[in-house]
Formats: C-alpha cells, structure tokens, sequence
C-alpha cells in the first residue's frame, strides 16, 4: 500500500538514502520495490519498511512478465541488495534468481515464517474449526468475562476524522498489557507510534483501517489495529489489559475477529510477526513460507559486502564461541 511506504518516509526514515524502483508501462506502474539504505559507502539496500517494524514485505506486480522486467532492474543496481523476509511463492524469487545470472550472486535462504488464518467460506461457524476443548475454553472464558459485566465487541472502519481517538485507545490498552511492561508498546516508542498513527490514519482515508475492541461493561479490555488489504486482515497490533488476563479478552476479541472476517467472505487473516507458541497452540499451525534473498553484485560493493560476511561466518564459529 503507498500509506505504508508514505507513512514510513515521513516518520522512520528520516536519514536514510530511499529508492522507488519501478517499471512502467505505457506510463503506469506494474511493478513497485521501495527500497532504503543508510548512507555511506558500505550501505545496502533493504526494502522500505521490512527492518523499521519487522515485517514480511514484498514487491507488488502486475504479473510474472512486471516481477521479471523488476528482477532486472534490481539486478543493475551497484550495491548489494537484502530483502529480509520475502514470501517464498513470491514472482520476485524467480525474477532475481533469473536476472543475477552473469551480474552477480544471488544467495537464497530460508527465513522466519508468518503465520496464518486461512478461511474456508463453507463453514460459516468460525468456532467450527476447533476442537471440543478448545470451544469449551472459548465458552468457559466467555462466562467469566459476562460475570465482570456486558460484553460487547467493536469492529471499527473509521474515517480520518474518527481515527484519532480510536488510536489513542488501542495505544493506551497496549501499554496498560505486559508490553508496556518490557517497553515494546507503541506508548512507549514516540517514532513507531507516530508511523502506525500516519499509516492507518492514510489507510482510513482509503476504507481500509481496522481497530476493534472488546468491552466489559463499557471498559475496553483488549484492541487491534488492522488493514483489511486484497481481501485479507492483516493484524499489526494486538494488546489487552492484563487486569482482566483471567478471562483471556485477546482470545475472545480474535474468536470475534474471525467470525466477522468470515462473514463477510474475507480469505483469511495474517497474523504477521512471527511464528509463536500461543498462535501455534490456539489458532493456526500453517504459515507463510519465506525467504531471505541476498544479492552481492560483481563490483567492489558487492565483494567488500561479501567479505564482510564472511569474516562474520568465521567469527561466530571460531573455536570455543558456542
């Protein structure tokens, strides 16, 4: 989405080098790589967002004839190129490998994977997809959230000049949980607060943002922020008050999310980040493959990169380093 990459530049990346690498066709772009770098002469290029939240990125193309025309174009470029999580079934995978041959190396390796919700339209009752014990969790969390008082969920698609104050909500919610705790919540990190408030107040100018709530007795326990992009949720943040732990309001609140997800016919919901045991042992055991693409062109950039790496490979498994 350009809010993302619109959103980055005006807040996370103040200092670094940027580059939009497109292809055009009849003056129209079909295919679109942001790229960043940090200056100097050993900078490399990374994709424009992927190390300032730590994120899957990948180019958006019009086809495999746009991702192969941008395999070339990123293949001329003079410094090394690193695309930290690239879904493996991504066009550009075979584009780069294509476009590198004689230019230089291309080194592919596997990478952390993204979780995943995929959403089957045939079975509208999302609570279907669990097994016995697991709904009567769902059940037993539920009661003791209604002994607490009203519950209530909120599925948000807010406009501009209703974003604000559903942001400033989440936040506070995040930062009332154990991430405000080790100091990870958007509250207590002024630069990722300001791009996650540009990026979705732009995304809520395009219909696209989502913020959802759960309430007992009208107290917001538990929020997410969300994009609802090519049919999909894509989930950025979660959090919830961990006052209210005992009667698990960020299950209940995602247990809300899918069933609207499904109602409305969505594909499914990317949980983003990383695999982790609490997605795993709840909600899905599948994952978005992914690769780490490294390119290392045959020029002085390219080698000094390489060697640096390499004298790094050798330092971490010197003898007696575990």
């Amino acid at each position: 989405m350009l809010a993302f990459y619109e959103a980055l530049v005006a807040t996370m990346l103040a200092g670094c080098v940027r580059r939009v690498v497109a292809i055009r066709e009849s003056g129209r772009p079909i295919a679109l790589l942001p790229l960043c770098r940090r200056p100097g002469w050993f900078g490399r290029w990374h994709v424009a967002g992927e190390r300032q939240v730590y994120e899957p990125v990948d180019a958006l193309c019009r086809d495999d004839a746009a991702a192969a025309a941008l395999g070339q174009e990123l293949a001329w470029l003079r410094r090394p190129l690193r695309l930290e999580r690239v879904p493996t079934d991504s066009p550009l995978v075979a584009a780069l490998g294509t476009a590198m041959k004689g230019r230089g190396l291309l080194v592919v390796r596997p990478a952390t994977g993204c979780p995943t919700i995929a959403i089957d339209s045939a079975a509208p009752d999302p609570e279907a997809r669990f097994n016995a014990g697991r709904r009567s969790d769902f059940r037993r969390a539920r009661r003791r959230a209604e002994a607490e008082g009203e519950v209530t969920f909120e599925m948000h698609a807010p406009s501009r000049a209703t974003f604000d104050a559903l942001f400033d909500e989440a936040v506070e919610i995040e930062r009332s949980g154990w991430k405000g705790d080790a100091g990870t919540a958007l509250g207590c990190d002024p630069v990722k607060a300001a791009f996650f408030r540009d990026f979705l107040s732009r995304a809520s100018g395009e219909g696209a943002c989502r913020v959802a709530f759960m309430r007992i007795g009208g107290k917001a326990v538990a929020m997410q922020l969300a994009v609802e992009f090519q049919r999909r949720y894509w989930l950025f943040k979660i959090g919830f008050d961990t006052a209210f732990s005992r009667v698990s309001p960020g299950n209940l609140l995602m247990l809300h999310a899918l069933a609207d997800a499904t109602g409305r016919g969505l594909l499914g919901i990317e949980l983003l980040g990383e695999v982790e045991p609490w997605i795993m042992d709840v909600w899905t055991r599948e994952a978005m493959a992914c690769v780490r693409l490294q390119t290392y062109p045959f020029n002085l950039h390219g080698l000094a990169a390489l060697a640096v790496e390499a004298a790094n490979w050798l330092w971490q498994r010197r003898p007696g380093r575990r």
